[in-house]
């Protein structure tokens, strides 16, 4: 018998994948947690599966998404990033990413980690909800609210509340498994 899954994981086994081994399993390391806010705000307007495709490529076209070695990108390697298919090839988004690194040093410098600032915004635990269907999930709560307007505030680019949200559900600081899906509360 096969598990129970959220609905929108079933499209393939990459979603089915990373629904049962990263989506809503609690992150705290600050490099993964910088990586995903890079690629929620690539997937503004676009699909996730999109950015789960490309992640391998976007991991090797920002250096693994070193925060020090991105800062130093310069107008060289912009349009290198430009003109690499495998990734999202939108200035803006890029600029950003690049943008973000600052404000994540920046951050790390602040709060000692990424992560001691990140999971403030749910006081350090993960908030389960109790779905019973997709549409019972929001696209943004007011904490996802406050985690926008104070990375925006820090400088952070392409983080409105929907990014947030979908970063605080991906990194495990809210469990919105359906509630008869296998992984909820693991």
């Amino acid at each position: 018998m096969d598990k129970s899954r959220c609905p929108w994981s079933l499209k393939d086994q990459l979603y089915r994948d990373y629904h049962d081994h990263e989506w809503g399993i609690p992150v705290h390391e600050d490099r993964r947690l910088f990586e995903k806010l890079i690629l929620e705000g690539m997937q503004a307007g676009l699909s996730w599966y999109t950015i789960l495709v490309k992640r391998p490529a976007f991991r090797t076209a920002f250096d693994g998404f070193e925060a020090e070695k991105m800062v130093r990108y310069d107008e060289r390697k912009i349009a290198e990033l430009m003109a690499n298919p495998g990734i999202i090839r939108n200035r803006a988004k890029i600029q950003a990413a690049i943008h973000n690194a600052r404000a994540y040093l920046a951050v790390q410098e602040a709060f000692g980690s990424f992560d001691a600032y990140i999971w403030q915004f749910t006081e350090g635990k993960t908030m389960v909800n109790q779905p019973r269907s997709l549409a019972e999930i929001p696209a943004i709560t007011p904490a996802s609210t406050r985690m926008s307007r104070d990375l925006k505030q820090r400088g952070f680019r392409f983080v409105g509340p929907t990014t947030a949200y979908a970063f605080m559900q991906a990194m495990g600081m809210v469990d919105d498994h359906l509630v008869d899906c296998w992984c909820k509360s693991r």
